[in-house]
């Protein structure tokens, strides 16, 4: 079910594996943050850019407080389709932040704002072109070739950016909490001595690796309850 109190300390990471664990797709897009650092939650308003900041001032009359302007720029390079001043008009309408998949500009103004945008790079120039806007404009937008609807919860952070079923949230953060006290109790215990080939049984499983060749790694690692990856 949908929360805007999802699990601040989940990251990006303890989401994607939860993702795997759940049989949900991970629609992982390497977007970076304009400052180290910063993180993002909020449901996603998908908005397509035709060229001009119109689309994107009226995105943000409808859309939900603490929401993330979610921005398909077809991945251009060759334009920074926000700066800074779009970026203030987005914080100032109570938004959560922006994720673009393209440039922004404007990268100092935007520091100085405080305010949390991850996209594909920064470069000087705005756009000048201005082509027709289709009946998708405010429907869904693609990022990193995944779709993202009004149905999707953004999460963001160093890694990157995850888009996620709004209404798996709550499967998504128990099992991103199991995932995460299973790695905080491996790091403890590894920082404390313990090495994370003996905490995992690696001899054991190399021995049993000889009997059962066809026993892989996560298997093992499932039957310790001490799963590290999927």
């Amino acid at each position: 079910m949908y929360s805007d109190n999802f699990d601040p300390l989940l990251t990006t990471a303890h989401v994607a594996d939860a993702c795997l664990r759940l049989g949900i797709e991970v629609r992982a897009v390497p977007l970076r943050p304009v400052r180290a650092g910063l993180q993002l939650r909020g449901r996603a308003v998908p908005v397509r850019h035709y060229g001009s900041v119109d689309v994107f001032l009226e995105a943000l009359d409808s859309a939900p407080p603490r929401s993330v302007l979610a921005v398909d720029n077809q991945g251009r390079r060759d334009e920074g389709c926000i700066g800074d001043l779009v970026a203030l008009e987005t914080s100032l309408a109570d938004l959560a932040g922006i994720v673009i998949w393209g440039y922004h500009r404007d990268t100092a103004e935007i520091k100085a704002l405080e305010f949390p945008l991850f996209s594909l790079g920064a470069t000087p120039n705005g756009p000048v072109r201005l082509e027709k806007r289709d009946d998708q404009a405010f429907d869904s937008a693609i990022l990193g070739g995944y779709e993202v609807t009004s149905a999707d919860y953004v999460i963001a952070d160093d890694d990157g950016v995850l888009f996620v079923p709004a209404d798996a949230l709550g499967e998504l953060e128990r099992q991103g909490r199991q995932i995460r006290e299973t790695e905080r109790r491996q790091f403890a215990l590894a920082r404390g001595g313990t090495s994370l080939r003996r905490q995992l049984r690696v001899a054991e499983f190399q021995e049993r690796r000889t009997r059962e060749p066809d026993l892989t790694f996560r298997e093992h690692l499932r039957a310790l309850g001490a799963a590290i990856e999927e």
